[in-house]
Parts: structure tokens; sequence; C-alpha cells
């Protein structure tokens, strides 16, 4: 394999040796490299194992099978789902054991979505109130339920102590939580504090309420390293597999742990802008308050993209790379940027985003 640092040489000027659409080198494109994605992979799956907790990573980062599968075969015990869309796409797919990681409001077209699964896989759904699960269990009697608890973020959960009357409902495998509050500068370690306390009530609650040795699921990307695996059976987190500019800037990821970048082409010097090829409809808009730019450049620590349209993005940086150089953008946030794409460049291969758009 090829040095890192090879890798980074062969995209300064053209990128001669780069997969083409036709004859023509198209950017831009969002381009893996497997190297550093298996390695990531590995990583958090043998954490987990020396841990001794489960993995089911969030595959809404990817939307790709091939990412996925890389996934399992590492130890991962299942998938989670951010939308039945995406449940559907991935037990169509072989996979077998799927959570879909938000509370579900289920209507008639959701359930009956979701019960046409039921005999693919073992499939579980979010509720965090007594309503959604009550009516979860009459739509769908053989699905599985985890109970969605608040730990910090305040966006959706309910309080720990609540959990046993959610889980009155029955059918309850456990309780679960997103430390969202961990994307924050210096947030990791309180967010997994939040998250392991809230945890161990909503396990004291669950297993007063009948639910014997309940799942007790956490993580994010930015917490992970700080997870108490004392009271956490499970983990969730998402973004660790590619990487991205706001892990980049919260310190939860190195540059050199990055495994997917948009190439795009320097298209315009004018008025001494270095404007490239890839805007909103590439990388995605996000920018969150911490962020320092759009985004950011690999090879190009100091840079940053300072202004964002449709299909260019303006960037500052020290030098200015002639007309037709090919450099690396780094999104600050990959799930948004992937979500616009239809495939993945690895190597000479292109995996199809398998679940893009399936937003419902």
């Amino acid at each position: 394999m090829p040095s890192r640092l090879r890798a980074r040489d062969r995209v300064q000027g053209p990128c001669l040796g780069a997969p083409a659409y036709g004859s023509a080198v198209t950017t831009p494109r969002l381009v893996v490299e497997e190297e550093l994605l298996r390695r990531n992979i590995d990583r958090v799956a043998v954490g987990a194992r020396v841990a001794g907790v489960a993995l089911r990573p969030h595959v809404k980062t990817h939307k790709c099978l091939e990412i996925a599968r890389l996934q399992v075969a590492a130890g991962a015990t299942g998938v989670t789902v951010a939308t039945v869309g995406e449940a559907e796409v991935f037990v169509h797919a072989g996979f077998d054991d799927v959570l879909v990681a938000y509370p579900l409001w289920l209507d008639d077209d959701r359930a009956t979505r979701l019960a046409r699964l039921a005999g693919r896989a073992r499939n579980a759904i979010g509720v965090d109130c007594t309503e959604s699960a009550a009516r979860a269990r009459a739509m769908l009697p053989d699905v599985e339920l985890m109970v969605e608890i608040d730990s910090g973020h305040h966006r959706t959960g309910c309080a720990p102590g609540d959990v046993g009357e959610v889980a009155a409902a029955g059918g309850v495998r456990g309780a679960f939580t997103f430390p969202g509050h961990s994307y924050s500068p210096d947030g990791g370690s309180g967010a997994a504090a939040d998250e392991a306390r809230a945890l161990a009530e909503a396990g004291k609650a669950l297993v007063a309420a009948g639910v014997e040795a309940p799942v007790l699921s956490g993580g994010s990307t930015p917490s992970l390293a700080h997870t108490d695996t004392g009271v956490v059976t499970e983990l969730r987190p998402g973004v660790y597999v590619l990487g991205d500019a706001q892990q980049w800037e919260l310190g939860s990821c190195s540059p050199d742990d990055i495994a997917l970048t948009c190439h795009a082409t320097v298209v315009s010097l004018a008025g001494g802008r270095v404007v490239v090829d890839a805007g909103s409809k590439v990388l995605g808009a996000d920018r969150a308050a911490y962020s320092t730019g759009f985004g950011r450049l690999l090879d190009h620590p100091d840079a940053r993209i300072v202004m964002l349209s449709e299909h260019h993005a303006v960037i500052e940086m020290a030098e200015r790379p002639p007309l037709g150089t090919t450099l690396r953008l780094v999104p600050n946030h990959v799930c948004n940027a992937v979500n616009l794409a239809d495939e993945l460049w690895v190597g000479d291969q292109r995996w199809s985003v398998a679940a893009r758009g399936r937003n419902g």
C-alpha cells in the first residue's frame, strides 16, 4: 500500500491516476481511503471487544452496504439506522439485526413497512413516551422496543426515571440515549458522564419494571473514548468510521484518521481567491458554532473554506495552487455530504450510497 504521504502527493496537481467517468477525471467526488477506513473500523471494534460491550454502529453516516459489511465482519452485532427507509435497505441486503434509534410515532405506512421486515431480521424501534410505546405495541405486536432517554442533549427521550412507565407496554429490550451535547469543545467527557448516570438510572427502573438484563445503549463519536463501559452495554457511534472536520476540530479524530475527502478542482484564482468546484450540494452546508469554516483541507491544515455556494467553495490559504489542481476537502459533517452523493470512490471501485435519500 502507498504511504499516506504518497497518497497526498498524488493529488497535488492534476490528479492523473484517479478513477474517471469515461476518459476524463471528474470532480467533485467523494473519495474513501480504504486502508484508513478499515483501520478506523478495526480500532473501535477491538475497543468494544476488549471492554466487553456490543458494538452497533450507526450506518446513517455512510449509508453504504459495503462499509456496513466491513463493520459486521469486524465484530459489530448489528447496525443502527435513523429511519424506516434505511432499515428497509439494510434488511433487504441481508443485515439481520437492525435498530431504528429514534422515537417513532407509527402511521399505517411505516407500520406496514416494518411488518414486512419482521420475518427477515430482528428489528427494534425507539419510543420515548407511553403513548408511542402503546401505539407501537398495538400496531406491531412482535416488534421490540428500545426506550430513548434524555441524558442531556434535550432533543428527544424521556427522563431516565420514567422509563419503567414506558416499558409497561411490553416487549422492551432496553434503553438508549444519544449524548449529543458531546458536540461541543471539551464536551466529550462530560457528556459521557451524563450518559452513564442516565443509563444507570434507567437500567434500575427497567429491572424494577421486570425487564431482565436490559440493553443500555449509548455512544457518540466525540464521547466514545470516555464511555463508561461499566454501565453502557452497547455502543452506537457513527462518524468514527470516516471522520470529518467537526471531529477534527473537537479533537475526537486526527487528520490521519480522516478516511473520506471530497476531491475538488481549483477552477478560479480571480482576485486572489482560491475557488474549487465543490459547494454545498456536495459538501453539505453544516457549520456548527465551534467550526472555523465551512470545511477544511486535509493537506493544508491552516486553510479554511470561508464561503460556500451551491457549486463552489472559496478557500483562504497561504499558497495559490495552479488552476486545475485537485485539492482534498474535508466536509464539516460527513453524514450530510454522503447523503448528497450517489457513490463513494474507493480505489478503483465505486460503492453505492445505497440508502441515500431514504429519510422517512
